[in-house]
Parts: structure tokens; sequence; C-alpha cells
């Protein structure tokens, strides 16, 4: 079994000829690739074994390489994410994943740089010109083997009490790629399954869970070792691939493979995403100002 979350490389498993109600369109943009994945119907969802919705992935240099966010990245980022999103109201920020476990910290590393406003209001707000600013709120939720807690049931209970337009989830995500760990950003906005990719699955977070459009942004920091054994040698053409992913998983262990680098990583993608969302959510600030507001 092929594990991916990323729908570009569902497409690439599903073969060269586009299946129908899939559409795929990539641009460039500069150093960086916009591929936009649209799932139309349910044929297409079967065909590439994601839901109808639409998913955009940009491929940037590596985080790990980079040690400032690159402007052009992040506003296009901020452009592709505002497209997916409602022009006005409340909007709930989620950062899913384990804080303690460096591949799956991004989403709690990425929440903690998102300006939360909600909370702006009354005289002091007018005073200081903050009254304008979109309301925002943030929380990372933690995992269900620390809180005994379901993520989904964490969201779907503060999102019930806040009434948000929309929720924004950053996760960590899994490859089928080497290649695609740490430089790729994936934008979905037909909600997620926290540790799908990782054959963790949990409840979705989703419009049809929520009520309310869920929109996921997710950078993939981890390769199933099955799934890269058995890649490799289809690439090669080795006529026992599925041999060798057995040996990869002896009696049903997992082993995930991510790079050395990954802290420096996680890191940084944290910072391009928390600045893209921030961006995307209050356009009228700039990056200072955001930053200044943040720390």
């Amino acid at each position: 079994m092929i594990r991916t979350d990323l729908a570009v490389e569902c497409c690439e498993i599903a073969g060269q000829i586009t299946p129908q109600g899939v559409h795929n369109d990539v641009q460039k943009h500069g150093d960086l690739t916009v591929t936009t994945v649209e799932v139309t119907d349910r044929y297409g969802a079967a065909a590439i074994g994601k839901p109808m919705g639409k998913y955009i992935t940009v491929q940037l240099p590596p985080f790990a390489k980079n040690v400032e966010a690159d402007d052009e990245a992040v506003s296009l980022l901020a452009e592709q994410l505002s497209q997916m999103l409602p022009e006005e109201g409340l909007v709930l920020v989620a950062g899913l994943g384990n804080y303690d476990i460096t591949p799956d910290a991004l989403g709690p590393k990425a929440v903690s740089q998102v300006l939360a406003t909600r909370h702006f209001s009354g005289e002091l707000a007018k005073q200081t010109g903050l009254d304008t600013l979109r309301g925002v709120a943030a929380i990372a939720p933690g995992v269900l083997g620390k809180t005994g807690i379901e993520t989904s049931e964490i969201i779907g209970s503060v999102a019930e009490d806040i009434s948000p337009c929309c929720v924004i989830v950053v996760d960590a995500l899994a490859s089928r790629s080497l290649e695609r760990l740490g430089c790729t950003i994936q934008i979905a906005d037909s909600g997620i399954s926290p540790g799908s990719g990782v054959g963790n699955k949990r409840k979705e977070i989703s419009r049809e869970t929520l009520g309310v459009p869920v929109v996921s942004v997710g950078v993939p920091t981890v390769v199933d070792g099955a799934t890269l054994a058995g890649d490799l040698l289809e690439q090669s053409h080795h006529p026992d691939s599925e041999s060798l992913r057995r040996r990869v998983a002896p009696h049903g262990m997992q082993m995930m493979v991510t790079p050395r680098e990954v802290d420096v990583m996680i890191d940084r993608a944290a910072k391009v995403v928390s600045l893209a969302i921030n961006q995307a959510l209050q356009p009228t600030l700039s990056r200072e100002d955001i930053t200044y507001l943040v720390s």
C-alpha cells in the first residue's frame, strides 16, 4: 500500500492519463511551481482516493536551506489560501500534531505564530487601530494519546462555541517521495483526516463534521518506509517490490523516514506557513507589523 497525503502524488499513482472527474493544471511562478488538482465528482474521488475538492500544491526551495522566508513564496501562498476563505467573518486556526515529536510539530509551531485577534475589542482596540482587524482564534488541540480526546472533538466543540465562518487546520503530511519533503506545501478545501498518511487515521475534520468550510495547510515531513522502498523498486522495475515492503515493515511494524535536518525544516516551514496565514487573514498589515504583534 502506497501512503501519501498529497493529491498530486495520488494522481501520479493513478497513471499518466488524468482520470475522469479530475482536472490537473501546472503553472510556474518564477522559481515556484503551483499544481492544482480539482476532484469534481465521485468518480474522480474514487480514482485517486481523495475527497472531492481543490488541492493546490506549491513546490518551493527546500526550507532547510533557506534562512529567511521568501517574500514571493509567502505572498503566493497567501494568495492561494485567500481564494479558499470567506471574505469576512471569524476564522479559527488549529495546529494539529504532537509538539514533542519533531516531524509532527508543524501544526503547533505554526499556530503559535498566528496572530489571534478575537480578543481585541473595546476602546483600547480603537485607540491602537486594531479594531479593523479580522477576527482570528488560534488553538493547538494536541493529540489523542496525550489528551484522551479526539482532535476533531476539541475543534468541533470550540467551533460550536465561537461560531467561526471557517476553520484552517495546519498539519504535517506524509509523502511517497523523499524529494517532496520539506519543499512542498499543500492547500486544500476538502478538510483533513489527521494521521491518514502514516496509517493512524482519525476522525476527519471537514465541512461535513463541523458545518463550516475547512481549509487544510500541510507540509510533507515523513515518508512511510515501506512506501519508499516499494516506490524506489517500482522506478527501477524490480519484480519483487511487494516482498521488500514486507521486509521493511515486518510483523506489521511501521517505519517512517524523515530528513536529518528535520528540526530546522519544521521551524522554517512553520514560519512560512504562519506568515502566509497571517497575510491572508490580515492583508492590511505588513510583515513587520504582524511580527511585532505576534512577538
